[in-house]
C-alpha cells in the first residue's frame, strides 16, 4: 500500500507563489511515477506535472509551462510542486498520485482523463488564487 499526504495549499493573490508538498509512504515497488493533478469545480481532472522516480524525467502541462516546477527530495520521500506567477484559473483542488506507468507523460495524460484508474491518490489540497 502507498499513502500520499498533500500540504501547502491556501489562498494567494494573482502573481503570487505557493509550494505544494506530497509526502509518500509505503512500498516504493508499487509505483514508478508520482504526479500532481488538479480539478476545478465543474471541470475534468488535469495532469499538471509528473516525475518518474528512476530517472527524474518530467512531464509538464502546457498550461503551466514556465510557471510551475516539479521536484523531489528522496531523503524525505517528498515530491514538490513549486507554483509561481499564479493565475485565478489555477484555482482548483490539487491532488498527488502515485502509479506504475511507462513514463511521466503517460501517467499525467492517462490519469488526467481516467482518474478512476489511479491506484493511489492523496486527499487533495485546495489552492485559491484571488485578489
Amino acid at each position: 500500500q502507498v499513502q500520499l499526504v498533500e500540504s501547502g495549499g491556501g489562498l494567494v493573490q494573482p502573481g503570487g507563489s505557493l509550494r505544494l508538498a506530497c509526502e509518500v509512504s509505503g512500498s516504493s515497488l508499487d509505483y514508478t511515477v508520482i504526479g500532481w493533478f488538479r480539478q476545478a469545480p465543474g471541470e475534468e481532472r488535469e495532469g499538471v506535472s509528473c516525475i518518474r522516480t528512476n530517472d527524474g524525467s518530467i512531464y509538464l502541462a502546457k498550461s503551466v509551462e514556465g510557471r510551475f516546477t516539479i521536484s523531489r527530495d528522496d531523503a524525505k520521500n517528498t515530491v514538490y510542486l513549486q507554483m509561481n506567477s499564479l493565475k485565478p484559473e489555477d484555482t482548483a483542488i490539487y491532488y498527488c498520485a502515485a502509479q506504475r506507468a511507462i513514463s511521466a507523460q503517460h501517467m499525467c495524460i492517462i490519469l488526467g482523463r481516467f482518474p478512476e484508474s489511479g491506484n493511489y491518490w492523496g486527499q487533495g489540497t485546495q489552492v485559491t488564487v484571488s485578489s
